[in-house]
């Protein structure tokens, strides 16, 4: 098979071309953070919490009334909760599995509540959000085994909620940050570990590939825009344990081999500072014979879908159309 090229218009990295209530949002974050305390000043635990009531930049979470809870057990007898979600008025066309973002350190899976019900409903597919454990009282590898092992127990019918197995007609990975990250983790692991290629697309949105950190994670600076170069350097050191080296593909998959992997549809905005991550990955993954999809927005900060604005609502229409294309194709990879 030989991949379609990917096609970059330099014209989205000019700041003048920017999305104007990108700007504006930008503007306001950058604020907002000026104004607090470095995250980094203050206890974990904490951190967390003003995440999840909305004290952050984020909104606050808005859990899903429909979402329902099961749990897996990981492969130190750990119980994983999953997070499951099932088209509203229709039987599941098949399955994705997402990961939150949060890197590595902070977020839960019912901050997708929104966005993954909106998913589930506009492409017909269950949805399944791994709680996975976070560091730095469970650093690598536990957040990559416990996706490695909800993905296991999804493609073997172990996923089980109320309305029974989680379907397997058409089966997508994805997520946000570092859950794009850990998503990408999972697709190698099965391959390499298990010789399975179970996937049949990823969405991968503003994702961390190369935990050594990339030319525009290392030059971004000290303003924070969601997140600035010390944050992802600390993020790395809170997962990262010493004496790992983190530009191993095991941790950093724009160093692996990535032959074998389902079409992918990666997204960043240009005002990202992980915008080299995915550049270069989405780069990699075509020229290893891979699909390629990529979607860039001028002037998006980090995960920018997560504010309201328009932009955004086209963003995430993107990914939804992708996934809904890649089933009408039917499975581009054998399964198994």
């Amino acid at each position: 098979m030989v991949a379609k090229p990917l096609v970059i218009d330099s014209a989205v990295f000019d700041p003048a071309n920017a999305e104007p209530e990108l700007v504006a949002i930008n503007a306001d974050i950058i604020a907002l953070q000026k104004a607090r305390p470095s995250p980094w000043s203050l206890p974990l635990e904490a951190v967390r919490q003003a995440r999840r009531e909305g004290r952050g930049i984020f909104p606050p979470v808005q859990p899903d009334r429909l979402a329902s809870r099961i749990w897996i057990e990981a492969r130190d007898r750990h119980a994983i909760p999953l997070r499951v979600f099932r088209p509203t008025g229709r039987e599941a066309a098949g399955t994705f599995l997402h990961f939150h973002g949060g890197g590595w350190v902070f977020g839960e899976a019912a901050e997708g509540d929104p966005f993954l019900r909106q998913l589930a409903d506009r492409t017909g597919l269950a949805v399944v959000s791994v709680d996975y454990r976070l560091a730095p009282e469970h650093p690598y590898p536990t957040g990559p085994d416990d996706g490695e092992d909800a993905a296991l127990a999804l493609i073997h019918d172990r996923l089980v909620d109320a309305d029974g197995a989680l379907p397997q007609g058409f089966l997508a990975i994805g997520g946000e940050s570092a859950g794009a990250h850990l998503a990408v983790l999972t697709l190698l692991r099965l391959r390499d570990r298990h010789g399975l290629t179970p996937f049949h697309a990823a969405n991968l949105n503003a994702g961390c590939y190369d935990l050594s950190m990339t030319p525009s994670v290392r030059s971004f600076g000290a303003e924070r825009l969601v997140l600035n170069s010390e944050d992802v350097a600390t993020f790395v050191r809170h997962f990262v344990p010493p004496g790992l080296d983190p530009r191993s593909p095991e941790i950093s998959p724009l160093h692996a081999a990535l032959h074998g992997l389902p079409p992918a549809f990666f997204t960043c905005g240009t005002r990202d500072l992980l915008i080299d991550d995915t550049l270069f990955l989405a780069s990699r993954w075509l020229a290893a014979g891979n699909e390629a999809e990529l979607s860039l927005h001028a002037g998006g900060c980090h995960v920018f879908q997560a504010f309201p604005s328009a932009t955004g609502t086209r963003s995430t229409g993107e990914m939804e159309d992708f996934l809904r294309r890649k089933m009408a194709e039917g499975p581009a990879l054998q399964r198994r």
